[in-house]
């Protein structure tokens, strides 16, 4: 059985969850921050986004932010650094492989078919 729902005891699994994540000198609430954050150059709007504590509001403001001209072509090698800093934590990583045998699906009902699946269709990147 797969896992579909980064809530409860899986909650770990997603970008929103609360551990600090540092990239590029700048330490972030959350994976989801940071992520937000590498869409710009503007380091105003990094800052900003690095003093979120709620990665929600992290997420609504990267949307705003003037995204950096590669970004597209660079988010996905972003995304798998980030997510590599965040399961070195090695609490984070035995939570991870105890997830063994069961595929990860970031599993959403707002339509996201790039990072995760609707509907059960999607490429499921994160």
């Amino acid at each position: 059985m797969a896992i579909t729902k980064f809530r409860n005891n899986h909650y770990f699994l997603s970008s929103m969850y609360p551990h600090k994540v540092t990239f590029n000198e700048i330490e972030y609430p959350s994976l989801e921050n940071a992520f937000q954050a590498e869409k710009t150059l503007n380091m105003d709007d990094k800052f900003k986004i690095a003093g979120m504590k709620d990665p929600r509001d992290a997420k609504r403001y990267g949307q705003t932010v003037k995204l950096r001209h590669e970004w597209n072509d660079i988010k996905l090698n972003i995304m798998y650094y980030l997510v590599k800093i965040k399961f070195s934590d090695p609490k984070l990583k035995r939570e991870l492989i105890d997830t063994e045998p069961h595929e990860i699906i970031e599993e959403n009902n707002w339509g996201d078919t790039f990072w995760g699946t609707c509907g059960g269709k999607g490429q499921n990147n994160l």
